[in-house]
């Protein structure tokens, strides 16, 4: 093929991924989340097939294994708020009518009346902004699931073709960039989601022993918050604790504090990150901090992924140009 024709047939391509882009910006995220987890799913889809499942069928059921996490992540956090918001209510009811402080010789005076009129009336108003979004909501979980199926069933089709759009003596560079986004969307899943599974069995005998009435509520929060990078669990050790000296029990928040830190906030990552060390991305925390922070506030959810991606491909673009400038020793 002549380099006229190729320029031409790479500006056309440009052209309508461009155009593409537009058109379809509504369903961007969408299309987006669904190749990673179709990406983050190919070792199960493969093992399923080398044990003599069909393509088909192995592409059914890791997008059933898809979708209903997805749904469960999606729909559990927003069950566990509106189950619970008579218990939340109730605890910011318990709250002192006011709490004074001094600080630098000045005295404070919090209203808590003030506190609890927020929360109350957020809760309603995000309960009411999921049920008018609740049929795009539904869309969007359908394309998703046609995505990761569809993906998963023509993998090979879809490689290649990636494949064939880069030049023969680049494609070592594009193996390289592969590695690492199967490395970065590894530890941002499955690492993830084994550490906030671990999370989860650590804080339920914590919270009961604590004395906390909906133990398994907290619990499920704990483990939703080690998909928080740095956070994670302590904030809501922080909030238990803050509430416990609110109501005068300083021996209780210490307790939160020292028994639920080290269990809930430390072990988790203590013990589980470090086995699936071999599985990660490499990144450090503070650049994976900086990815997911900056992700989400530009991209909204969608962030969360590929916010550290991109950071992670830029350390590999680094990489791999400190080795072609200074040689391998570099």
């Amino acid at each position: 093929m002549s380099g006229a024709r190729q320029r031409v047939l790479t500006g056309l391509f440009a052209v309508l991924a461009i155009v593409a882009a537009a058109v379809l910006f509504d369903v961007l995220g969408t299309v987006f989340f669904a190749i990673t987890v179709a990406y983050v799913l190919t070792p199960l889809h493969r093992w399923l097939v080398e044990r003599g499942v069909s393509r088909w069928m192995a592409s059914a059921v890791a997008t059933v294994v898809a979708f209903v996490g997805v749904l469960l992540a999606f729909l559990s956090a927003g069950f566990l708020l509106y189950r619970r918001q008579t218990e939340l209510l109730a605890l910011l009811g318990d709250l002192p009518e006011s709490l004074t402080f001094e600080l630098l010789g000045f005295v404070y005076v919090l209203d808590a009346s003030v506190v609890f009129q927020f929360v109350r009336a957020n809760t309603r108003d995000f309960a009411l902004a999921i049920a008018r979004l609740a049929p795009v909501l539904a869309l969007k979980f359908t394309l998703f699931a046609l995505l990761v199926f569809a993906l998963l069933v023509r993998r090979k089709q879809a490689h290649r073709a990636l494949l064939g759009l880069v030049p023969p003596k680049y494609r070592d560079i594009a193996a390289s960039f592969e590695d690492r986004t199967r490395e970065t969307l590894f530890a941002i899943y499955v690492l993830q989601a084994a550490t906030a599974a671990g999370t989860f069995l650590l804080a339920l005998p914590v919270f009961y022993v604590l004395g906390y009435e909906f133990f398994v509520t907290l619990a499920l929060f704990a483990g939703f918050l080690q998909f928080l990078p740095i956070v994670g669990p302590s904030f809501l050790l922080a909030v238990l604790a803050a509430y416990r000296v609110t109501v005068g029990d300083v021996p209780g928040a210490l307790l939160v504090v020292v028994f639920g830190g080290v269990l809930v906030a430390w072990l988790p990552d203590a013990v589980i990150r470090p086995r699936l060390a071999q599985e990660t991305a490499h990144l450090p925390g503070s650049l994976y901090f900086v990815g997911f922070t900056g992700g989400l506030l530009s991209l909204g959810p969608v962030g969360f992924i590929a916010g550290p991606l991109v950071v992670a491909l830029l350390v590999e673009a680094a990489e791999l140009l400190s080795v072609e400038v200074n040689g391998e020793g570099a």
